[in-house]
């Protein structure tokens, strides 16, 4: 195994030069940086990380953490993350909680004993601080759901106003057997959504059926069990609003099941889209119908979450985000296409 020693010999340049290269130092000349890269490309050499970090007291690594890697929305907001975090230098480590409280915190735990700078969460547990109760030096920048009682860092979009213009649409064209298919009531995500569903029938003085309102946990096997539990009601609804792309997956599922179609039997209105490609390319505009959905920016809140986190890092941020109290919170568009129609009489 090489050491710096041996690069140092191979670039014909002093120890401290190689040492400055590796830890990124602005004063050593381009021509010196391109030799030391050169003897380092050469020897296979690779500095040691673990006793760089113990010398800085950094590791150059966030930790995130997730609760679904099957998720489009998760997936995009992960690749805004690790976009800013390699610009940055920032390598990441990243966690599937699985929607399990004890998984995440199993990898809040790990991610603390590897010593990350800091820490990007997406909590699964109603009741979490963001884990700062075990280390609350490190910074922690939560994004899609708060806990309540949160008070730090995060980003978010306005989940009610979201819910509320997309039941809104609904009703603009007709629907008043409008059903939800809800997510977790004990996370501010699937809380929020049916709030802004609620608030909307009742300005418009629709009903909210009991027998239209189903419980999902966020997943696609309650999208299905949602979905037949509705479509073989006597009287089906007109337009189902699924509030998140995991369950409408499952709703898509249970209507290939059924002999009701969409759109021309009922509407079926998503929240989040389905996923997007490398280039923006929308996996729901390409299934039979497009998918009508509230398109969240999950890109940009990955973008904007590392952003936070990196400057809370930069500036030398010696508390968690419980004290910084910054809350972004973004937009989130209706995008419509082909599997909401007007009521049909």
């Amino acid at each position: 195994m090489y050491t710096m020693r041996d690069v140092a010999r191979l670039a014909r340049v002093s120890v401290a030069t190689v040492s400055g290269v590796v830890n990124g130092k602005a004063t050593i000349r381009p021509a010196l940086v391109s030799r030391v890269q050169g003897a380092m490309r050469a020897l296979d050499y690779h500095p040691d990380q673990v006793a760089r970090s113990l010398k800085v007291r950094r590791t150059t690594t966030i930790g995130v953490v997730i609760p679904d890697f099957g998720s489009g929305f998760f997936v995009e907001v992960v690749r805004g993350v690790e976009d800013v975090a390699r610009t940055a230098g920032y390598s990441v480590l990243l966690c599937n909680s699985n929607d399990d409280v004890t998984q995440e915190q199993r990898h809040l735990s790990v991610l603390l004993s590897r010593r990350v700078d800091g820490i990007l969460l997406a909590s699964t547990d109603p009741y979490s601080m963001g884990g700062r109760q075990k280390r609350p030096n490190t910074p922690i920048v939560l994004f899609d759901r708060i806990p309540p009682g949160y008070t730090g860092a995060a980003v978010i979009i306005d989940n009610m106003a979201a819910a509320y213009s997309a039941t809104k649409y609904l009703i603009s064209l007709g629907h008043t057997r409008i059903a939800f298919i809800s997510g977790r009531l004990d996370l501010s995500t699937g809380k929020d959504r049916a709030d802004g569903f609620r608030k909307a029938m009742e300005e418009a003085h629709l009903p909210i059926r009991y027998d239209y309102f189903k419980s999902g946990d966020f997943k696609a096997g309650s999208g299905v069990r949602c979905g037949l539990e509705l479509l073989r009601l006597p009287e089906p609804p007109s337009a189902i609003f699924s509030s998140n792309s995991q369950m409408t997956v499952g709703l898509l599922e249970a209507l290939q099941q059924s002999p009701l179609k969409c759109p021309d039997d009922v509407s079926v209105l998503g929240f989040d889209d389905l996923g997007t490609g490398t280039e923006g390319l929308s996996f729901g505009a390409l299934i039979r119908p497009q998918l009508t959905v509230i398109a969240q920016p999950g890109y940009q809140i990955g973008q904007r979450s590392a952003e936070m986190l990196l400057g809370m890092l930069t500036n030398g941020a010696d508390v968690d985000g419980a004290d910084r109290g910054e809350v972004v919170t973004l937009k989130a568009d209706l995008c419509v296409r082909q599997s909401v129609i007007p009521r049909q009489a």
